[in-house]
């Protein structure tokens, strides 16, 4: 969970002149963090290790609810997710996954939705097109993003940077190759 938190991108709100501009916000607390969030990252893998039952730990799911296709022109704003209700969608198949459910495809950058395992019943077709894309693991796509990360991120936190962080980068980037 560390990991997926301390590399989150956010379109940027609180600077007027980068409003709506992607960049990284770790655990979307940057503006407001009071001290070297490499430090907070370690904090948080700390307080995983100590724990004496690791099943109590909170499951950590990553959702891009604001993925686009531009190209796309009928979705509504691009968007490949509706959405709003429609997220219960996904929060239901996240409490079968925690309650131990196979549905479920394991893949390099983790478990993702297995074919029929999303109720699609009432949902737009135009919504249910999208779910292949949605649920396709882009390789070259997360190659660049663990070298950005790797390059632009990560470098700003210098020695504070936990080299656990470093480490489950490096292992996405071995899994994905392997690919």
């Amino acid at each position: 969970g560390s990991i997926v938190g301390s590399e989150i991108t956010a379109a940027s709100t609180i600077d007027a002149s980068q409003v709506g501009k992607i960049r990284r916000d770790p655990f979307a607390i940057l503006p407001f963090c009071g001290y070297n969030m490499g430090d907070y990252f370690q904090h948080w893998i700390d307080v995983g290790n100590a724990a004496a039952d690791k099943d109590k730990l909170p499951k950590i799911f990553y959702v891009n609810w604001f993925r686009k296709d531009e190209d796309n022109k009928d979705l509504p704003g691009g968007f490949m997710w509706p959405g709003y209700g429609d997220n219960s969608r996904v929060l239901a198949w996240i409490f079968d996954r925690c309650d131990g459910k196979d549905n479920y495809v394991d893949t390099p950058i983790g478990f993702m939705p297995k074919e029929g395992a999303l109720n699609l019943d009432g949902l737009a077709d135009v919504y249910k097109a999208q779910i292949p894309a949605i649920t396709a693991v882009d390789k070259e796509g997360w190659l660049k993003e663990c070298k950005d990360i790797r390059e632009n991120h990560y470098p700003k936190f210098g020695k504070h940077l936990p080299k656990e962080l470093a480490e489950c980068l490096d292992d996405l980037e071995s899994r994905l190759n392997k690919a």
